[in-house]
């Protein structure tokens, strides 16, 4: 089956995957280990939050988002606190900027016209700058937007933490991945109110308290796994719903799936990024107290 790579609608170039250490869970769905003298897994799990904070926190992570502003809402090329004039032209963005924009691509000031694709390397390599600011190009269902990351945005100056809850080795589960026999794309709603298509790839399942339940995910290229899900807790103890990234199932399709690692979406600490919410089927009936829980500012 081909890799279904619809995971990452809410940000441009797997953004989701740049704001924290690894999120996936143990490699090929073993639990880690305490043998040796190695880290337990407590241990662990409190190095990836604190890696997930520091990296949340970061000039360029999803703090720093300040805007994402579609060309086709301005037709005349003017984005307002943008500086330069962008056009779309098929294929390729066209920025033109004279010297009093400021404005920088590959280091260099740009005086002039450039053609643009859409950014996939980190944030800070994008290849727009306008000061510390990173004027970043994405393409989202044919459709071409700028994003606007600010390192001295509000948000970022008043973040605190990620509220989550301390590892419980009860929420580390047994499950099976299901793939699909073709790939398969729903539509759903997504944080900024418009509906998009969600590549999904299979599902796992796994059982809470003796109960099984499923969620629907999207296979990553390199055969990691991503779902979108809300649980009994969503919007009333936690965010309105969360990631999960489980790795790659072994050969028997066997994969872990550790709710401790449940992490918050990039929506939840910027309001213009555009995260997909849970597909028909992702909302657990019951409550999973763990993981990331909510943002917190000072």
């Amino acid at each position: 089956m081909r890799p279904v790579t619809g995971g990452w609608w809410c940000c441009a170039a797997k953004d989701c995957g740049r704001y924290g250490t690894s999120t996936r869970d143990h490699p090929r769905g073993a639990p880690s280990t305490e043998q040796g003298g190695g880290p337990t897994a407590a241990e662990e799990w409190q190095r990836w939050h604190e890696g997930r904070v520091t990296a949340v926190a970061a000039p360029y992570g999803p703090l720093s988002l300040t805007g994402t502003h579609w060309l086709s809402d301005y037709p005349e090329g003017r984005i307002p606190a943008v500086p330069g004039q962008w056009r779309e032209d098929g294929d390729e963005v066209v920025l033109t900027a004279t010297a009093e924009d400021h404005v920088t691509v590959d280091g260099e000031p740009l005086t002039g016209e450039v053609r643009l694709g859409a950014d996939r390397g980190p944030i800070d390599a994008s290849r727009v700058a306008a000061g510390d600011r990173r004027l970043v190009v994405l393409r989202r269902e044919g459709l071409w937007a700028v994003r606007d990351f600010d390192p001295g945005s509000p948000a970022r100056r008043a973040f605190s933490t990620i509220d989550a809850t301390p590892y419980d080795p009860r929420w580390v589960l047994p499950g099976t991945f299901r793939p699909y026999d073709d790939d398969r794309t729903v539509r759903v709603a997504n944080a900024d109110g418009v509906e998009r298509g969600l590549g999904l790839g299979g599902e796992i399942a796994f059982a809470v308290d003796g109960e099984e339940h499923t969620l629907r995910v999207a296979v990553e290229p390199d055969g990691s796994l991503w779902a979108v899900f809300a649980d009994a807790t969503s919007g009333n103890g936690s965010y309105r719903f969360r990631f999960l990234r489980p790795a790659a199932p072994d050969a028997d399709g066997r994969v872990t799936v550790d709710l401790n690692r449940a992490l918050l979406p990039p929506c939840a600490f910027a309001d213009h990024f555009i995260c997909p919410f849970p597909p028909p089927g992702n909302t657990l009936p019951v409550a999973v107290p763990a993981g990331e829980r909510n943002r917190v500012d000072a």
